[in-house]
């Protein structure tokens, strides 16, 4: 059974305090009203990332990246977030994301200090597996109030340091 992601950022908030950098999202993302029930499927371009099914009031995330990674975030969350920033096509507007995160690789060395492999899953906050890997990221919400994983190419396509 995969670690909890509460376990993990337990293991990790250390290394998140202690290496961890501020980072923000750079590039603005395409986002609609998701439909109770709908499913998502996250794929990035090393493969499948995570799967989620959206409640009532959640909306659909699409990065604008090369994979066009799409992924649901709850309604509450999604204002705190993200800002309207224009009308778009089929159902997606443009936003741009108000917050920061604090993000660490996941090198060799970050991985063997929190026993973990090149490829590992963890149990995401929405209660679906997620794969990460050496290279990648783990971030957070500069609260710590959830965990997740960023690939490695998208986190480049998206993030910048905050300074």
């Amino acid at each position: 059974m995969p670690m909890h992601w509460r376990e993990l950022l337990e293991a990790s908030r250390p290394l998140l305090e202690q290496q961890g950098r501020l980072y923000r999202k750079t590039k603005n993302v395409l986002a609609r009203k998701a439909l109770a029930g709908e499913q998502v499927f996250t794929a990035t371009a090393d493969g499948k990332e995570t799967k989620n099914t959206a409640q009532e009031g959640d909306y659909i995330v699409r990065n604008q990246t090369e994979a066009q990674e799409e992924y649901i975030v709850p309604g509450g969350k999604f204002a705190e977030k993200y800002e309207w920033i224009a009308e778009g096509e089929h159902d997606f507007d443009e936003f741009r994301s108000k917050g920061r995160i604090i993000a660490l690789e996941l090198t060799e060395k970050n991985l063997q200090e929190l026993g973990l492999s090149e490829i590992f899953y963890f149990v995401a906050p929405w209660g679906e597996e997620m794969v990460a890997k050496i290279g990648d990221f783990l971030a957070c919400p500069l609260d710590y109030s959830e965990l997740y994983r960023i690939a490695r190419k998208e986190f480049f396509e998206t993030y910048r340091p905050y300074s």
